[in-house]
């Protein structure tokens, strides 16, 4: 997961976790906030990465070239490119150099979920096992639709900006975000990324045992 945005990063990993957790299978995520660092990480580590997600803005790369450059060095990883930008020429450009797929980061967390199940990085919903009661995950008890819009909200959307996305009226986000805000005792949307945060650490600190 490369993207200087740290709050991209914590939404993509719990969508990730969240579509993991019912399988009890261990997934690990490198997470790395430069173009050099993923090269790094990516060469010590790719017969374990399945998939990378690179955004195209990076501190030590602008647009394409950034992703050209990947590509030239590991032309066999697979890679999604993560961008703000959607106009058909970079879109084109990215997959002619060698990008598996491009993906909004405004987008529907629906279409990234439906990606990820196309290239079998873990199973269809339907092929999931259901999680016994008494394991608890980060996201147990959430919707797939609250699992949306915890996704939009770490990335900093408001509530009317989440309403056009997800084709919901503002009133039933602000119902959805008191739910999720409710679910990890948080009081506000910063005190919810320090929850999930801390949940991530002591997962994490879980898995290291």
């Amino acid at each position: 997961m490369v993207d200087d945005h740290e709050l991209v990063r914590l939404g993509l990993r719990a969508l990730l976790h969240a579509r993991f957790a019912p399988t009890h299978t261990q997934l690990h995520v490198f997470e790395v906030r430069s173009l050099t660092s993923a090269m790094e990480v990516y060469g010590l580590n790719r017969d374990s990465i399945a998939l990378v997600f690179l955004d195209l803005n990076l501190p030590d790369s602008d647009g394409l070239p950034g992703l050209a450059q990947f590509m030239r060095k590991f032309p066999k990883a697979r890679v999604a490119v993560l961008s703000g930008m959607s106009d058909p020429a970079t879109v084109d450009q990215a997959i002619s150099l060698g990008a598996d797929a491009f993906l909004r980061k405004s987008a529907d967390l629906d279409d990234v979920i439906a990606y990820l199940e196309s290239r079998g990085v873990f199973p269809t919903q339907a092929a999931v096992p259901a999680a016994p009661r008494n394991e608890a995950t980060p996201m147990a008890g959430l919707t797939q639709r609250q699992v949306q819009v915890l996704g939009l909200v770490l990335q900093g959307k408001s509530n009317r900006e989440i309403a056009d996305a997800s084709e919901l009226t503002e009133g039933t986000v602000k119902n959805h975000v008191s739910t999720i805000l409710l679910h990890f005792g948080a009081k506000s949307r910063s005190q919810l990324i320090s929850a999930l945060r801390q949940q991530e650490a002591a997962a994490a600190g879980a898995r290291a045992q």
